[in-house]
């Protein structure tokens, strides 16, 4: 942060200008306000519609249960100007201006929450049924294909394939979900872990093929790499997403390997006067002494907080959360907590086969992360210790009948 903006962080004349109009940029401009700044916020979004949330998406917008994820919050009695269906091509950090097709847009401090952009699936570009699920347009265009009982290939068994799968399901669609690992979650969870979720697509009468890798996708079908094909009216992908960052090309802001920003444990970015917030950041942890890119829900939930406050520039703010997330598929409730890369102990509370199971990461004698499928209770709970840093007794841990609470040494 500069100087200046560490003087004038609630002037009235300043000016905040977010890029990115979903839950970390809106966030972000709603911190902003809650926390005193009393300056100009605008906030740019690329799609036309309100600012809206995704997790309904995959759920009640796309079944038809809901027309829409509007956030309920009234932007016009906030003060935050909406300049919404524009696209930001560039920015020039030495000008302090942004470039959009209809003209530069100056800014005193910028916040960068443009999030990440769904991976496509090579070759299948302009194919008739192929399909993302990443916005409002997507769940919309998909609707239809659910109501029609379609034949419907999932490509990608992670989280969103899962989540799809299982809306499909409940519509009646027959559904073939490939993956081109060995497992689903690959990229996501350690193989002991992710394997027993592979019974839950038999369970809920859709097809998981494993090892299966797409050729291409022709009208009506998918051909896989060992020459089979498998019947498809609509195609969709769901094999990952990337940080939306292509427009900072030349702009001078440091970008890490997966072209995510680069902040610090303030979220400022390399340029003064620029924050990042959301998926298309990392940032250092203290907590697990490594840097995380996180492309969930609760960090473009969480890390606006922060950003508000340093701009603010009252108390400097560190942001160093325990990661979170969840997922509903096939009738199930996940939770995640923590981070596991840098765990030496696996514990499991309970039976991956019965409906009900968590497993424990600890490093030491010290939980860093949990999985919870239908025990809200030890996500909370497990959580908590996380956060404490609390050493644990891990053999009352790996008890299913105690509160995980009841193993804090």
């Amino acid at each position: 942060m500069s100087e200046q903006t560490r003087e004038q962080g609630t002037s009235p004349g300043r000016r905040v200008v977010v890029v990115g109009a979903g839950m970390a940029g809106v966030q972000t401009a709603v911190a902003l306000r809650d926390q005193g700044f009393t300056g100009t916020v605008t906030l740019i979004g690329a799609e036309p519609h309100q600012p809206y949330d995704r997790p309904p998406l995959s759920k009640a917008v796309l079944l038809g249960k809901a027309e829409g994820s509007a956030f309920d919050v009234d932007f016009e009695a906030l003060g935050i100007g909406l300049r919404l269906g524009r696209e930001v091509t560039g920015v020039r950090t030495a000008d302090h201006e942004l470039d959009t097709p209809r003209g530069a847009v100056p800014y005193d401090v910028l916040v960068l929450a443009t999030g990440a952009e769904p991976i496509r699936l090579p070759g299948a570009d302009g194919i008739p049924g192929v399909h993302l699920l990443r916005t409002l347009d997507d769940a919309e265009r998909l609707r239809p294909v659910l109501a029609g009982r379609h034949d419907i290939v999932v490509v990608g068994a992670g989280w969103i394939g899962a989540e799809f799968a299982t809306a499909a399901r409940e519509a009646g669609c027959a559904v073939t979900v490939v993956e081109a690992a060995d497992r689903p979650l690959a990229g996501a969870l350690p193989a002991e872990v992710a394997a027993p979720m592979a019974a839950w697509y038999a369970d809920a009468g859709a097809s998981l093929r494993t090892h299966a890798r797409v050729r291409r996708v022709e009208p009506g079908s998918v051909v896989l790499d060992d020459g089979s094909r498998v019947p498809a009216d609509a195609v969709v992908v769901g094999i990952g997403a990337r940080p939306a960052t292509g427009w900072l090309t030349g702009s001078g802001i440091a970008l890490g390997a997966h072209r995510e920003v680069l902040a610090d444990e303030r979220l400022r970015t390399s340029v003064p006067d620029v924050y990042a917030v959301g998926d298309c950041v990392s940032f250092p942890s203290g907590r697990y002494a490594e840097r995380l890119l996180v492309h969930h829900w609760d960090n473009a939930l969480q890390g606006p907080r922060t950003v508000a406050a340093n701009i603010v520039g009252e108390e400097p703010a560190v942001y160093d959360p325990v990661p979170y997330f969840w997922s509903e598929q096939f009738g199930r409730f996940v939770q995640y907590a923590g981070h596991h890369a840098s765990a030496d102990t696996t514990l499991w509370r309970g039976d991956p086969s019965d409906p009900a199971w968590s497993v424990c990461w600890l490093r030491g004698e010290r939980l860093v992360a949990l999985l919870a499928v239908g025990r809200p209770r030890d996500l909370a709970q497990g959580r908590r210790l996380i956060e404490a840093g609390t050493a644990v007794d891990a053999a009352l841990l790996a008890d299913p009948a105690r509160p995980m609470k009841a193993a804090v040494r």
